[in-house]
Parts: C-alpha cells; sequence; structure tokens
C-alpha cells in the first residue's frame, strides 16, 4: 500500500481502508473465479446491500474513494460481476450479492486486432481484465453519441450485460474500420454489421 493516497492493495495482504466483509468477499471470488468469470448466472444469493466500490468512467476500481492499483485484485472481483435485470451492478457469489456503483461502462477495452477483410472481418478485442472476445451477433458493438464532442463512443458487449468502453486510442483505430451498407455507416465484425445511431439520436 502506497501511504502517501491510501492506494488500496499495493501488497499481497493489505488492502488499505478494508475492512472484514470486503477480505470474505475477496477470499470467496478467489476460490470462484479461477482463471476467468465465475457462473453468476447460476446464483441466486440474497442481497446483503452496497459497499463503496466504484467503477470509474476510465475503467479504475475504487474502494471507500482510493484507487484499487493490484491487476490480480481488480480481476478478481471482475471475475464475479454481474449486471441485473435492473441495470444494477451487483458483485456476487452463491451466498452474497453487493451492489456496486459503475460511471459507465465496467470494463475498459485496451486492444484490437482485425481477422480478415472487408464483410469478412473479425475483431477481435481484449479488455483490462483479460477477456477476449471476438465482435459479432454474440458480442456486439454498440455507439452512443457523445454531445459534448459530437462523437461516437464505441462499446462491446462481453459477457451477460457487462460491456466494456473501447479507450479513446481504441475508438480511433476502430475509425479505420468503417463501412457503409444500405446508406449507413458502421462497422462490419462476425458476419454482422453495426451501424452508427442517427446523429439526431438524443
Amino acid at each position: 500500500m502506497q501511504r502517501g493516497d491510501q492506494t488500496v492493495g499495493e501488497t499481497g495482504n493489505s488492502l488499505g481502508r478494508t475492512d472484514e466483509r470486503l477480505g470474505a468477499l475477496m477470499a470467496r471470488a478467489a476460490t470462484l473465479g479461477g482463471g476467468g468469470a465465475a457462473p453468476v448466472h447460476l446464483w441466486n444469493p440474497p442481497d446483503c446491500g452496497a459497499i463503496p466500490m466504484r467503477i470509474a468512467a476510465d475503467g479504475s476500481w475504487h474502494y471507500h474513494g482510493t484507487p484499487i492499483r493490484r491487476e490480480r485484485m481488480v480481476r478478481l472481483f471482475a471475475s464475479v460481476l454481474r449486471r441485473e435485470p435492473d441495470g444494477a451492478f451487483v458483485l456476487v457469489t452463491p451466498v452474497e450479492k453487493v451492489s456496486i456503483e459503475v460511471e459507465d461502462a465496467p470494463f475498459q477495452a485496451v486492444e484490437m486486432v482485425r481477422e480478415g477483410e472487408g464483410e469478412d472481418a473479425t475483431l477481435v478485442i481484449r479488455t483490462n481484465v483479460g477477456d477476449v472476445v471476438r465482435a459479432g451477433p454474440d458480442h456486439p458493438l454498440r455507439f452512443r453519441i457523445e454531445a459534448e464532442n459530437d462523437g461516437l463512443v464505441p462499446y462491446v458487449r462481453v459477457r451477460g450485460g457487462l460491456e466494456a468502453r473501447l479507450t479513446r486510442a481504441l475508438a480511433m483505430e476502430l475509425g479505420e474500420e468503417i463501412a457503409q451498407k444500405d446508406g449507413r455507416y458502421g462497422v462490419f465484425s462476425g458476419g454482422a454489421f453495426f451501424a452508427f445511431p442517427p446523429q439526431t439520436e438524443e
């Protein structure tokens, strides 16, 4: 832990301003997530309320307002993250469910590789928590109009209702893949065409 800014989790056992509840949740997540996402869709535990955890718009995780710096810890929590039908984000194990705050998308898309060309192209995308997906019908791309700078913000669905927002650099790279179909601009990937929303959309 870095004492100057109360960074959470710089050492193996230190959790900064943590508490027993978070430590227990982390221990359970460690036994469930393994090398990837846990089967959170199979669990229906009791709702145990909210904890002071937040995923910022830039994809960074915070606890009690302080950043969680350890990548392993972030991936651990990401492995038991689920989005509820009402849009809420929760960390879930077979015995408990706790709500957390997510400012935008919970993940960031940080790397992209194109396989194939033109309409046969597939975009392979890696997230900041280690997921690798191929954009297509099972992992669709979505675009949101950002009125502040009159631009498009791209997202890709990773798993369940969880999305990754493409970083600014990756969004610019995606711009090189823009194509046109039936009078609409968008991107081909995985046998699908993902059209940009009309510029008049709110």
